[in-house]
């Protein structure tokens, strides 16, 4: 399958179709670890333990840049 790359606000992304998805047992709250060989582009579905490093570092920048985050809001 040849897949072209579709423009997402300053980036790229690649659609996946969503029979490949299912599939794969991927939906949109899948996390999901990329990674390259330099040739080649590698998508598999992240693990539990990276969900939890994700969220916890999420939570520590919640915590230091609560007010800046506060302002932001405004």
């Amino acid at each position: 399958m040849i897949k072209n790359l579709t423009p997402i606000g300053n980036s790229l992304g690649l659609i996946i179709d969503k029979p490949i998805l299912d599939l794969l047992g991927f939906d949109r709250d899948t996390p999901l670890k990329v990674s390259t060989d330099g040739k080649r582009l590698f998508i598999e579905a992240g693990t539990e333990e990276h969900r939890q490093k994700v969220r916890q570092a999420a939570e520590e920048i919640l915590d230091v840049h609560h007010e800046t985050f506060r302002k932001l809001a405004q």
